[in-house]
C-alpha cells in the first residue's frame, strides 16, 4: 500500500507522451520496500511504459569521502542488478543528481524521486522541479511516517514528537507489496558511469581519498538483512538492558543502511514487531521517534548543521560558561589522532577511525567531551560535527546532525548548572564505568588497532 500522504507533486506540469516513466533514485538506495520504485512501475504499468531508473554521483556532496563512496557503490552496483531482472536499466551519471534528472526527464512521461530532508537534497529537488517539463512526483519512503504528516513543526523533544508520530503508526506501518514491470527498459541506448570494478570506479571520481573504506561493514541490502537477521536472533532480547554497553555488542548496526537507503526504515519496523523479543519497544523506540525526530529537525530547522540550531536555553548558558577555564583544550588534530588524555574518549575516536561506526553511547560521551575541552563551545560543536561526517558511515545525516546537537542541548532539557557545561547534561568518565567495564572497551579497541 502506497498512502496518498506519500505522495506529493512538485510542479504542475502536465503527464506527456514520452519513451518512459523516469525513476529518480537518490535517497533510496535499494529495489526492495521502495515507495518511490513501486510508484514509478505502477505508474508506468498504467501508462503502457517502461521504467528507467537514474542514479546521480555527485562528487561534492559535504563531507563524502573515498570511504562512504565505497560503501555506497557496493550497495548500488547490487541495485542495479536486481533491477535488471525486473527489466529496469539503471542508467548511472556522474554528474549533479538535478541535472542528469533533468536532461533524462526530456523524454520521460513523468518523473518521481524519493524524498530527502538535508537542504543539499531538498535543493536538488526544487531546481529540478523548475527545469522538468512533465510532472515531478516526490515519494517519502525513507521514513515511516512523512515528516510533515508526523508534525507541521519543529519537535524540541523527544517527548512532544512520541505522542504525534505514535498516533500515525497504525496507518504507515503496513507491508509495501512489490508490483512486477510490465514492460521492458533494457533495450533503450543510455551513457552509463561503470560501477562494476569499485575501486576502479571510485579511482574515476574528483573527491577526497584521505579516509579509505573499512572492511567493517559491506554495501548493499543483503548485508543489511544479514545484519537484521543476527540482530533478531541473537541481539534483541538484550538491547533494552545492553544497548548502552559497548563490549556487549547487542546493536542492530542498521544506522550505515539507513543513510544510504540501503534498507527500509518500514521493513525493518515490521520484522522486529513480529517478534516477541523483549527489546523490541526500546528498538522502535529509536528507530521511529528518535529517528524520525531527527528529520523533524533538520526539515524545520535550515540552521541544523551549526551552533544556531540549538534551542535558546543552550546557547544562553553554555555563552555564559563560554570563558570558564577548561582543564583540557585540544585542537581539532589531537582529536582526530586521539591524542588526549583519556584512554576512553580516545579508544571512542578510534573505533570511528578504524570500522566507521562508533558505539552510540560512546558516541555521546565522545560528543561531550569536545565541549568541554575545545577552546570554546562553538568550536568544540564545529569540530565534532566535521570528525563525525567525515569517519562515520552513517555521517552527514538527520540522525548525525541531531546526535552532535543533543550533546550540546538540543532535544534535551536543563540540568544542574557547573562549570563549563552550564545546564548541558554532563557526562564524565566516572559514568562510563559505572555502566559498563570502561578498561575493557579500551582492550577491544586496542585489538582492533593490532588487525
Amino acid at each position: 500500500m502506497i498512502q496518498k500522504e506519500r505522495i506529493r507533486i512538485l510542479n504542475d506540469k502536465k503527464l506527456r507522451s514520452g519513451k518512459y516513466v523516469l525513476y529518480w533514485m537518490q535517497a533510496a538506495q535499494r529495489f526492495e520496500y521502495n515507495h518511490a520504485l513501486e510508484y514509478s512501475i505502477r505508474r508506468a504499468n498504467e501508462l503502457k511504459k517502461p521504467v528507467l531508473a537514474f542514479f546521480g554521483i555527485t562528487e561534492k556532496w559535504p563531507q563524502a569521502n573515498r570511504r562512504h563512496y565505497y560503501f555506497m557503490l557496493e550497495g548500488l552496483k547490487k541495485v542495479r542488478r536486481q533491477l535488471q531482472n525486473e527489466g529496469i536499466q539503471l542508467v548511472v551519471r556522474r554528474q549533479s543528481p538535478d541535472d542528469g534528472a533533468a536532461e533524462l526527464a526530456k523524454a520521460a512521461a513523468l518523473v518521481v524521486v524519493d524524498a530527502g530532508q538535508l537542504r543539499i537534497q531538498r535543493a536538488w529537488r526544487q531546481k529540478a522541479a523548475s527545469q522538468i517539463k512533465c510532472p515531478l512526483y516526490e515519494v517519502e519512503t525513507n521514513l515511516i511516517v512523512p515528516v510533515e504528516e508526523a508534525s507541521d513543526k519543529e519537535n524540541f523533544s523527544a517527548g512532544t514528537f512520541r505522542p504525534r508520530i505514535t498516533k500515525q503508526l497504525d496507518k504507515y506501518l503496513v507491508p509495501l507489496k512489490h508490483t512486477k514491470p510490465k514492460f521492458d527498459s533494457l533495450g533503450l541506448k543510455f551513457k552509463s558511469f561503470d560501477i562494476e570494478d569499485i575501486d576502479k570506479a571510485v579511482s574515476k571520481l574528483d573527491i577526497d581519498c584521505s579516509v579509505d573504506k573499512v572492511t567493517s561493514f559491506q554495501g548493499g541490502t543483503d548485508q543489511a538483512k544479514k545484519r537484521l537477521r543476527d540482530f533478531l536472533k541473537n541481539k534483541l532480547d538484550k538491547f533494552d538492558r545492553l544497548r548502552n554497553d559497548p563490549c556487549a555488542d547487542c546493536v542492530s548496526d542498521m544506522s550505515p543502511y539507513l543513510h544510504f537507503g540501503q534498507i527500509s526504515p518500514l521493513y525493518i519496523a515490521l520484522e522486529v514487531l513480529k517478534t516477541s523479543g523483549k527489546g523490541k519497544d526500546a528498538y522502535i523506540e529509536e528507530l521511529v521517534v528518535r529517528r524520525e525526530l531527527s528529520h523533524n529537525f533538520v526539515f524545520y530547522n535550515n540552521k541544523y548543521d551549526s551552533f544556531a540550531c540549538l534551542p535558546p536555553w543552550a546557547k544562553r548558558t553554555l555563552n555564559f560558561h563560554r570563558t570558564d577555564k577548561r582543564q583540557y583544550v585540544y585542537s581539532i588534530k589531537d582529536f582526530e589522532r586521539a591524542k588526549t588524555h583519556d584512554p576512553y574518549w580516545n579508544a571512542a575516536q578510534k573505533e570511528m577511525v578504524l570500522t566507521g561506526k562508533m558505539h552510540g553511547y560512546m558516541r555521546m560521551y565522545w560528543g561531550k567531551k569536545m565541549l568541554e575541552w575545545s577552546a570554546n563551545p562553538q568550536t568544540g560543536f564545529k569540530i565534532a560535527l566535521e570528525l563525525n561526517n567525515k569517519y562515520e558511515l552513517d555521517g552527514r545525516d538527520p540522525n548525525a546532525f541531531a546526535g552532535v546537537a543533543w550533546c550540546f542541548g538540543k532535544h534535551d532539557r536543563a540540568w544542574s548548572e557547573r562549570q563549563v557545561f552550564g545546564k548541558i547534561r554532563y557526562m564524565n568518565a566516572a559514568g562510563l564505568k559505572r555502566k559498563f567495564d570502561a578498561d575493557a572497551y579500551v582492550d577491544k579497541i586496542r585489538l582492533l588497532e593490532g588487525a
